[in-house]
């Protein structure tokens, strides 16, 4: 064991570094030490002096990576002069990057992500002349990026995304020719992008969503970018303009061009992603009927987001040949009818546009999990086939003109959100929702419900809110509804209940205080009652 130079002890819930110490106690031959995927939680300084004193001038690959170790480097790792890769993400490290580092020269591979970082990016990053990734994503980093890091001519991937960096891109970063992968997302840089971007003829991962950035977007900065195949620019304050003759030199596979400005006629340059499997082109200002070429080019996107335009005309009566698993047309102007429903869709949401007529009572659509229907003009009765659909998990056809009685799907059995309020539905309380243990919000209000509530309500013990108003439910409210412990708001008012008031309500404990109403963002893209945390009421 005194010889060993690769010692791999990832994955297998090694926990106390006091063990770790007597592991490695004598392996003066190490070279690559792999505890990533464990849970070793003491700090840094102890682990990396529990490390063989005279194995630290032959170290070259450390990976402590998805841990919980605590604290910050310390000063004697300036003696692994050897270490070429170090790899501390996924940890709970504070404080600023510790100047340790920069002494590390031969250091090809920095990962620092997913920590708990602050302070600037150090301008010394350019002495480390060799690095060829660096990492420092999902930290708490400020200030802005160093100039420095133009030095680095072999840095192949760069992600500073998820920091609270400032100011503009440097020009300098475009130095950096051997780029594949350049990730500046998720901070709050402004300014405009550096048109020498299109000279990074290497880069194959670009993204640069969630900042201030503002400008125009040409097809100088696309110029040399053949190797692209996935680009975010995504909620910024962009405008890509291009000429009507320009020819793309990638073929990109994801594409998320939201809240860029591309409008308002469709631009012809997107009629060159064919071939794409995920574009997002949602806010961007569209006011266009879709295009002849349209859904042939985008016949094998899976993930489609055009939500948030102002979009007019219909939709082709059938989408069968489409590959989409994922599509997203909400709040535009969009009417006629809603084609059938695509094989392999998973999630449709088409709501708040002015579609009319009926649902198709022909669902082949055995994947799907969140239909959105709401705020339109369909009417009609929901039809049984609808119970089809034994994945479905959200259901929103609120807000439209359906009638006749809610069909009986037991075979639904993993509804999380029913909502299918200001209708004009009758009958009885759903009796399939009594297999529906993870259901958390249910709106029926605005309706015209009838009958007891069953006392089988106190059985779903996930819901959190419950919205049955304006029907014409009667008799004794049940006390089992006093069963639901997680319930913060409870809205009965406007039935012919009769009798009293369950006292048991005083058991539901997170309704007996009345918060402010808050709205919380609910990933279909609909804003919906307040977040778990906040909100409790209890209206009559």
């Amino acid at each position: 064991m005194t010889s060993l130079r690769v010692l791999d002890v990832s994955v297998t819930n090694l926990n106390e570094t006091a063990n770790l110490k007597s592991l490695l106690k004598n392996l003066c031959c190490l070279e690559i030490l792999d505890l990533s995927g464990n849970v070793l939680n003491g700090d840094i300084v102890a682990l990396m002096e529990g490390l063989p004193r005279c194995a630290w001038k032959k170290l070259l690959e450390l990976d402590f990576s998805v841990n919980k170790i605590i604290g910050t480097l310390p000063n004697f790792m300036r003696e692994f002069r050897s270490l070429s890769m170090l790899d501390l993400s996924d940890n709970n490290l504070v404080g600023p990057i510790p100047p340790v580092v920069w002494n590390l020269t031969h250091l090809t591979l920095l990962k620092l992500g997913w920590n708990q970082l602050n302070g600037n990016v150090p301008t010394e990053i350019g002495a480390l002349s060799a690095l060829t990734v660096l990492e420092i994503s999902a930290n708490n980093l400020t200030g802005g990026i160093p100039s420095e890091l133009g030095k680095l001519k072999h840095l192949a991937t760069l992600r500073l995304g998820g920091n609270k960096i400032t100011g503009p891109i440097p020009l300098e970063v475009m130095h950096s020719t051997s780029l594949t992968m350049l990730d500046l997302s998720s901070n709050h840089l402004n300014g405009s992008v550096p048109t020498e971007l299109g000279s990074l003829k290497k880069l194959v991962y670009l993204y640069l969503g969630g900042n201030d950035l503002s400008g125009v977007i040409t097809e100088e900065h696309f110029a040399n970018l053949t190797s692209l195949l996935n680009i975010d620019l995504s909620s910024n304050n962009l405008k890509i303009v291009v000429n009507s003759d320009w020819r793309s030199p990638f073929r990109l596979q994801f594409a998320d061009f939201a809240s860029c400005e591309i409008g308002p006629l469709f631009p012809a340059w997107l009629q060159q992603l064919r071939g794409i499997t995920h574009l997002d082109i949602s806010g961007t200002a569209l006011e266009d009927k879709f295009p002849d070429w349209f859904w042939y080019t985008f016949s094998q996107t899976r993930y489609l987001d055009i939500s948030n335009n102002q979009m007019s005309g219909s939709l082709p009566a059938h989408l069968d040949d489409m590959a989409l698993e994922e599509l997203h047309l909400s709040s535009n102007r969009l009417t006629g009818s809603i084609p059938s429903l695509l094989t392999n869709i998973t999630r449709l949401d088409i709501s708040n546009n002015k579609f009319s007529g009926v649902i198709p009572s022909n669902f082949e659509a055995s994947k799907l999990e969140m239909l959105l229907i709401y705020s339109n003009r369909i009417g009609g009765y929901i039809p049984d086939s609808i119970c089809k659909l034994q994945q479905l998990s959200y259901l929103d056809l609120s807000n439209n003109f359906f009638e006749g009685e809610i069909p009986q799907c037991f075979d639904i059995q993993q509804m999380k959100y029913l909502l299918l309020s200001n209708n004009s539905l009758s009958g009885r309380f759903p009796a399939f929702l009594q297999n529906n243990t993870y259901l958390e919000f249910l709106d029926l209000a605005w309706n015209k419900l009838s009958g007891r509530l069953p006392t089988w309500i106190g059985d779903l013990g996930k819901l959190h809110f419950v919205l049955l108003s304006h029907n014409a439910f009667s008799d004794n409210i049940p006390v089992d509804i006093t069963r639901l412990m997680v319930l913060q708001y409870l809205d009965l008012s406007g039935n012919n209940f009769s009798g009293s008031i369950p006292w048991h309500l005083s058991n539901l404990t997170l309704m007996k205080k009345v918060h402010k109403q808050q709205f919380m963002y609910i990933d279909d893209g609909r804003n919906i009652l307040s977040s778990y945390k906040r909100t409790a009421a209890c209206v009559w």
